[in-house]
C-alpha cells in the first residue's frame, strides 16, 4: 500500500521462510528496503523454516497463528511475504488472519508503478501488472485500481464488487502487449540508425541501488534521477559519451552512446523480465556491458551472481563486460583497493574490473581510460585508401 501525505506508511509485518535454498535472507534487509521505497513501515519481522511451503497456507497453522498474535500485538495492518504467493495461498492467509496478505511479486510491482514515468515504461508496468492480477480475481493496492478502496477486510467495495472479468483482463494484456510491440519497433529502428552511424553502445547494468544512475550522471554529467533506494530508476535514458585518447591510441577520440538501465534484484518477477524485454533489449544489443556493482555492499557476490542470471535470461550474456566496484568511498580504510584498475572473474573469464567513487569522482578518469582503450581495440582500422603508403 502506498503512503501518501494525508496517509501514514502502513505498519507492516515482514515474513521470510527458509526453504533451504542459497541466499536466504535471514535478517530480511532487502526486503526491508523494499517495503520502505514502496512506503511502507516494517514493524516486525518472523522467519520460518520449511522443508516445502505448506499447501493451504505457506508457513503452516501454527507460524500463521504467531504473525497473526504479533500483528495484534504490534497494530500492523498488513502482511508482506519475501516469497511469491500462490493465489490460493494468499486467499487463505488473508481469511486466518484478519488483514491483507501480499508478496515480494506485488511489491515489486507497486514499485515499478510509482517510478514509471515514460510511456514505455508504464506499458511495460501496465503489462506485468495485467498478468499477475489474471491469476488473482481480488484487485490489490489502491494505485493498481481506479476504485477507492482496498481488499475484502481493508474495507472498499468488497472482494465481489472488484472483482475483474478474465475477458476483460485478456483483452487488455493483448492491447497493451500491441503496443509495445509499437515500442519495440521504433527501439529497432533507433538502434539500427546507431548502427549505421557506426555508434558504439555501451549499456550500464547492475544490482539495484548499485549507484548506476549516478555514475551515468557522472559520466555524461546527465541529470537522471538517483537516489539511495531500490529501483531509483525505471526507463533507460541514452546519452553521448565522448572519450578522449588519453592513452596515446591512434586518433584524437570518439564519442559512444552510453545507456543507463533498469536494475536488477533477486527473484524479479518473470513477468517483469518479459514485459521489460524492450528496455533490457539495450544491454542484450550492447557493445560493451558496464556492470557496476556496490563494493560496500557484503552480499555483492551474490548480486553479481543474480545480474548474470538475469543477463542469461536476456540474451546478453555473452556481451563483453567492465566490472565498476562502485561506492570505495564508503568502504573502511582496511579494505580499500591496492590497485584502482586489476582483472575480476565472471562466470570463469577474466575481466577488466575499475574501482570508482561516482559520488567523489575518485577513478572516473581511469575509467574513462579503460573505456577508451576498450572501444579502440574493439574499432576496426581504417582501411587503407589506394595509393597510400
Amino acid at each position: 500500500m502506498t503512503a501518501s501525505p494525508d496517509r501514514p506508511a502502513a505498519a507492516t509485518i515482514l515474513v521470510g521462510v527458509d526453504l533451504g535454498l542459497p541466499h536466504f535472507d535471514a535478517e530480511l534487509e532487502e526486503l526491508g528496503q523494499l517495503a520502505q521505497t514502496a512506503g511502507m513501515e516494517p514493524v516486525a519481522r518472523i522467519t520460518a523454516k520449511r522443508k516445502a511451503p505448506d499447501a493451504a497456507l505457506f508457513v503452516g497453522k501454527g507460524k500463521a497463528d504467531q504473525i497473526k498474535q504479533l500483528a495484534e500485538e504490534t497494530g500492523a495492518s498488513e502482511i508482506l511475504f519475501d516469497q511469491a504467493l500462490s493465489p490460493a495461498q494468499q486467499r487463505n492467509l488473508e481469511r486466518h488472519m484478519g488483514l491483507p496478505v501480499n508478496d515480494r511479486t506485488l511489491l515489486i510491482l507497486e514499485i515499478f508503478a510509482q517510478r514509471a514515468r515514460s510511456h514505455e515504461g508504464k506499458l511495460q508496468v501496465e503489462l506485468a501488472r495485467l498478468q499477475y492480477l489474471s491469476t488473482r480475481l481480488v484487485r490489490r493496492w489502491s494505485h493498481l485500481e481506479r476504485q477507492t478502496g482496498g481488499a475484502g477486510v481493508r474495507g472498499g467495495p468488497g472482494e465481489k464488487q472488484i472483482e475483474l472479468d478474465r475477458r476483460m483482463i485478456d483483452d487488455a494484456i493483448k492491447r497493451t502487449r500491441e503496443r509495445l510491440v509499437k515500442v519495440k519497433k521504433q527501439r529497432a529502428t533507433q538502434r539500427r540508425q546507431r548502427e549505421r552511424r557506426e555508434t558504439f553502445n555501451i549499456s550500464i547494468v547492475g544490482y539495484t541501488n548499485a549507484g548506476k544512475s549516478t555514475l551515468f550522471n557522472a559520466l555524461v554529467k546527465a541529470r537522471a534521477y538517483a537516489a539511495n533506494q531500490l529501483f531509483a530508476t525505471l526507463d533507460t535514458t541514452t546519452r553521448q559519451l565522448y572519450l578522449r585518447d588519453e592513452e596515446g591510441l591512434d586518433g584524437t577520440g570518439r564519442s559512444v552512446s552510453l545507456s543507463d538501465t533498469v536494475g536488477f534484484i533477486r527473484d524479479l518477477p518473470h513477468g517483469l523480465i518479459d514485459a521489460f524485454q524492450a528496455t533490457l533489449q539495450e544491454a542484450a544489443d550492447a557493445d560493451l556491458l558496464l556492470h557496476v556493482v556496490d563494493a560496500s555492499n557484503p552480499h555483492h557476490p551474490e548480486q553479481v551472481e543474480e545480474v548474470q542470471r538475469v543477463l542469461h535470461e536476456i540474451g546478453a550474456a555473452e556481451v563483453p563486460q567492465l566490472v565498476v566496484f562502485n561506492k570505495i568511498d564508503a568502504l573502511p580504510p582496511g579494505q580499500q583497493p591496492l590497485a584502482t584498475v586489476d582483472r575480476y572473474e565472471v562466470e570463469g573469464v577474466q575481466v577488466p574490473r575499475v574501482f570508482v567513487s561516482s559520488r567523489t569522482g575518485e577513478g572516473l578518469a581511469q575509467l574513462r581510460r579503460e573505456l577508451a582503450r576498450i572501444v579502440h581495440e574493439a574499432t576496426p582500422a581504417p582501411a587503407e585508401t589506394p595509393g597510400s603508403s
